[in-house]
């Protein structure tokens, strides 16, 4: 077999090798000469991260444009409109593009090529994300951690189908503890002054893939942390002549963990990284969901600064590290790195992008619009971050109902069945009438999975106690506004639970960690030594949010099918779906004893 970049490519994952990419000349006009006989030279590196599997301005969920209240656009046809207005600037021979992890995960057009008509089926499609960002013209990109939501087959499928390296330096083989993707990639930049400049990226992904996607990494692939390994490969890198190390890293810059002390290492180790390891140029930051047009971080051991990015998310941004270099003492030496943002909103989409998978987008639309059953009412998600909403119910008693039929018989039968879920989306809804696959969809759009845990009374109030964190205290009598009552200390949506089969109040006058107020079942004062079984997804059980007891607790039953799809499986099966016949006021937020809403 011929060598060719692809099988490049495999052979370097498999022997933990990194990816020597080599660019053309320079156009003259980007490659910058200085005064008298300095020499000086420019480029640009273009990033983006969490793409989440957005291709089009579109939204699955709700079948139209995608819209927010920033007016925001999404996808890579827009990111491509982008990027091309800057190669046409800089000179393309000038210009590197990358990605910074979670790539095939997040919309129904990722989920359908990976579930529906998957690309690792014997004569399977190419995967949407692969044919867009091949066309673009990526140079590199590290793994992210959803990139192992549907297993490693589907990851390593879409790795072949990819003409650029997925990176990812502490993703470890088990056994052997050798690089199971290529760790960095060697990109060489000519100059018009006779020597290349030497560009390194080095992927690092996140820790987390460890506990959040335990079924399918487990005895298969390790995830040291990102300082760790860093510090292993820049000194390589420099020493293999690299001018510029860049590190696309799928980690966020805030120095948390969302999984408490399950792993010794950091979740969100960007900063740290930049701080910790000398060597580092420019990091590109994923992971957070948040938008960082540029962040200074100084070294601790040389002095130097180090810039860091982070584009929003699903396409919205693209993140231009802008460099400066100079040759001095027989090599070349960064001389000023910058960072900025381009918004996606302010380009059209490039229709070169949209024609390549206009067959692909046309069937996920008809996929996601097949008619499941009806409902007798309409549902919303809209208050559900502060009142008990039927459509959160419908998570809950459809979880719970589910667990009791997968225990029944069985040894634990007889205990009470809790369930938990969470509000993904503020704008989810369940429509009166047709309910189709995408409603169900935009209800849940993550792939979870359903397990049962084993708790007590206390540690389901700890749990509680721990949940509702989410609320900024809010002395009685004073106003409530809703803009500013959630998501205390940045606590995200998807991080607060609601527990079903229990009654009980959140004082939100009360300082955290004393809010949970006559918590009862069956209406008696919970019993801190009784047992429970907890429906919960496997995000939360494996200590996603770092929720006390959980993932410690029993495991008495798993299921590998997503909860979106049961939720779908139950509304085909009733037909009908009347909150009446599952909904209830559980919780509720008070204040000294009245009610806030």
């Amino acid at each position: 077999m011929p060598l060719n970049r692809r099988t490049f490519l495999g052979r370097s994952a498999a022997a933990g090798a990194g990816v020597a990419v080599a660019g053309g000349a320079a156009a003259p006009a980007a490659a910058h000469g200085g005064g008298g006989r300095e020499k000086r030279y420019s480029f640009t590196v273009m990033g983006t991260t969490d793409l989440h599997g957005n291709v089009f301005n579109w939204d699955y969920f709700t079948d139209r444009e995608f819209d927010d209240k920033a007016h925001n656009d999404v996808g890579l046809a827009k990111i491509s409109t982008l990027v091309e207005q800057v190669r046409k600037e800089k000179g393309r021979r000038n210009t590197l593009l990358i990605d910074a992890g979670d790539t095939i995960q997040g919309t129904q057009l990722s989920y359908y090529y990976a579930k529906v008509d998957p690309i690792t089926a014997r004569r399977g499609p190419v995967h949407p994300m692969a044919q867009a960002m091949n066309a673009i013209g990526y140079d590199a990109a590290a793994l992210g951690n959803h990139e192992f939501n549907y297993g490693i087959p589907v990851l390593r499928r879409f790795q072949e189908q990819c003409d650029f390296p997925l990176l990812g330096a502490n993703a470890l083989d088990a056994r052997t503890l050798r690089p199971a993707f290529p760790p960095y990639s060697m990109h060489r930049l000519r100059t018009p002054h006779g020597r290349d400049v030497r560009v390194a990226v080095l992927g690092l992904t996140n820790p987390g893939i460890a506990i959040w996607d335990k079924a399918n990494v487990s005895g298969r692939m390790v995830f040291p942390g990102l300082e760790e390994q860093a510090a292993k490969w820049v000194p390589r890198l420099r020493s293999m002549g690299a001018d510029v190390v860049i590190v696309s890293a799928h980690s966020g810059s805030s120095g948390t963990s969302s999984y408490g002390d399950q792993l010794p290492y950091i979740e969100n180790a960007a900063a740290l990284v930049a701080e910790q390891v000398p060597g580092i140029d420019a990091i590109l930051v994923g992971h957070a969901h948040t938008e960082i047009a540029e962040y200074t971080v100084v070294n601790k051991e040389t002095g130097r600064p180090v810039v860091l990015s982070e584009p929003l998310k699903w396409g919205q941004r693209l993140t231009l590290f802008d460099f400066d270099l100079v040759w001095e003492r027989g090599r070349w030496s960064v001389a000023r790195v910058g960072a900025k943002v381009l918004n996606s909103n302010t380009v059209p989409e490039d229709q070169r992008i949209t024609r390549l998978l206009g067959d692909e987008h046309e069937k996920v639309v008809a996929y996601v619009n097949q008619v499941i059953g009806t409902s007798t009412a309409v549902m919303a998600t809209a208050d559900a971050p502060w009142k008990d909403e039927p459509i959160i119910d419908l998570i809950n008693h459809v979880q719970a109902e589910t667990v009791k039929a997968a225990l029944a018989g069985g040894q634990w039968a007889a205990l009470p069945v809790l369930s938990q879920a969470s509000c993904f989306s503020r704008t989810a809804a369940i429509p009166a009438g047709q309910v189709t696959i995408r409603d169900a969809a935009g209800l849940y759009p993550f792939e979870n999975t359903l397990e049962a845990r084993l708790m007590t009374g206390a540690q389901l109030k700890d749990y509680l106690e721990y949940s509702a964190r989410y609320y900024v205290q809010t002395p009685a009598g004073a106003p409530v506004d809703t803009a500013k009552l959630t998501n205390a200390d940045g606590i995200p949506d998807y991080n607060y639970d609601a527990v079903a089969g229990l009654t009980y109040e959140i004082d939100i006058s009360k300082p955290a960690g004393s809010r949970i107020v006559n918590l009862a079942f069956g209406g008696e004062a919970l019993d801190p030594a009784a047992e429970f079984v907890l429906a919960v997804n496997n995000y939360r059980a494996s200590g996603g949010g770092a929720f006390p007891h959980v993932a410690g607790a029993r495991q008495l039953w798993s299921n590998s099918d997503e909860i979106r799809n049961t939720i779908i499986q139950w509304v085909q099966a009733k037909g009908t779906v009347d909150p009446a016949a599952f909904a209830s006021v559980g919780w509720k937020l008070t204040r000294d004893g009245v009610p806030v809403f």
